[in-house]
């Protein structure tokens, strides 16, 4: 049987899916490989957010093709620009679309005999539950996928025509799937979707967040829940007491709100509110919850008036994890033909301001950590044998670290107390 390797671009959400491919594989008797290198089959799993996730994409791509390697594209690059793919870079093997990858076993079998496409015109994703994940993070955290597409058309957004609408898994699929990663020895789970706090609408006919969190919470051996992506019309009184009441919920919500100002909210196809008071019942319902937001500046129609609308809003509400992204005109989304476009250097511009008020705003949040006992769970061990490990307020990865000074021995997946001795914008120190 043939060895295939498997190169994961993009956001956690694509990762699952590479698993799941990776899954797939294994149970029909292939062997599965990272390494490139061991293999004439490369399987890539593309990302196509932003211009930016497409070129490192396209770029591995080629890198592969000029190695000699038959190479099998799957994911949103493959979904969004099948045709164009092909016609650039007629050495492919194949194209498999963002729905498709559950017949990757048949698409291998095919690529002797010539090009292959196998994207669905209208993507629907529906989780292959008769598929065992094979994961390639394992360690302390893991994603466990609740939903996948999105019912929402927000207007710089191509996922929704790239993953089709939302579509929520079962809750007992979902728990037996938590189960058997903490059997494997996972610490952490971390809820992803398009949208979390939309689970379960389209097959329970009301957000079944809370209950999920709820039923995840009982798993004897598990340590933390972690909840990605929550959509600001679904922060309902009912989710945040099942954060606040669950122990193993971390306090951490994760909402990206994009804008504060509602007239960009509005030309965003975004919910349009004024958001402060949400914020606040987030704030009294969690004590001593973080907030995680994002916003996009440069959009168009952004002007300097709401652009300072929304530095206003960022230094008011002190947020404690903050992302900032220039704008990414994308083909196919109702932003790309509107007008007027802000310069990209304006954006730019915009962007690092924005962060400079956050710089502040984040050190000032993290000293108040010194001298504390904080939970925090192990990472792993840097080159220089510090240990590094995170609070319950940072996921991994897009968030800060704590660098622990210890003779202590202590194992990658532990929860430790780690007393906070100093910090900086973004990580902490800390010592046991």
């Amino acid at each position: 049987m043939k060895k295939i390797a498997l190169v994961s671009h993009g956001c956690a959400k694509n990762l699952v899916d590479s698993e799941l491919i990776l899954g797939i594989l294994a149970q029909n008797g292939y062997e599965i490989t990272l390494n490139e290198n061991e293999t004439d089959i490369v399987i890539v799993n593309t990302c196509s957010f932003i211009c930016d996730a497409e070129r490192e994409s396209v770029h591995t791509i080629l890198e592969l093709i000029d190695a000699g390697k038959k190479v099998i594209v799957t994911g949103c690059l493959a979904q969004k620009h099948p045709e164009e793919l092909k016609a650039e870079i007629p050495e492919l093997a194949a194209v498999v679309g963002t729905t498709d990858f559950t017949k990757i076993i048949e698409v291998i079998k095919q690529i002797d005999g010539g090009f292959v496409s196998e994207v669905s015109e209208k993507p629907e994703y529906i989780y292959p539950e008769n598929v065992e994940r094979q994961q390639i993070t394992m360690g302390s955290s893991s994603y466990i996928k609740i939903a996948d597409g999105c019912s929402y058309r927000c207007g710089y957004c191509i996922i929704p025509y790239l993953r089709g609408d939302y579509h929520s898994r079962k809750m007992e699929d979902i728990i037996a799937e938590a189960k058997n990663m903490v059997k494997k020895g996972v610490t952490e789970i971390i809820l992803v979707a398009q949208d979390t706090t939309g689970y379960g609408i389209d097959i329970y006919k009301k957000s079944m967040l809370p209950e999920l969190l709820r039923e995840l919470n009982k798993i004897e051996g598990l340590g933390w829940i972690r909840i990605m992506y929550a959509y600001p019309t679904q922060m309902k009184d009912d989710l945040l007491t099942a954060i606040a009441e669950c122990e193993k919920v971390v306090k951490y919500v994760d909402i990206p709100l994009q804008h504060s100002h509602p007239e960009m909210l509005k030309l965003m196809n975004r919910p349009s509110f004024d958001y402060r008071p949400m914020i606040e019942s987030i704030r009294k319902i969690v004590p001593d919850v973080s907030v995680r937001t994002a916003f996009i500046v440069g959009y168009p129609g952004e002007t300097e008036e709401h652009f300072e609308h929304l530095c206003e809003f960022v230094r008011d509400m002190k947020f404690d994890r903050m992302g900032v992204f220039c704008y990414s005109r994308e083909k196919g989304t109702p932003s790309y033909s509107m007008k007027p476009q802000v310069p990209k250097k304006v954006a730019k511009a915009r962007y690092e301001k924005l962060m400079e008020i956050q710089q502040s705003i984040s050190l000032e949040r993290n000293r108040k950590f010194i001298g504390k006992l904080l939970p925090c769970i192990i990472e792993c061990y840097s080159d220089e044998g510090e240990v590094i490990a995170r609070t319950q307020y940072d996921a991994p990865e897009i968030d800060g670290v704590v660098n622990i000074k210890t003779n202590k021995h202590v194992v990658p997946g532990d929860i430790e107390l780690v007393r906070i001795i100093d910090a900086t914008e973004y990580d902490l120190v800390g010592e046991i």
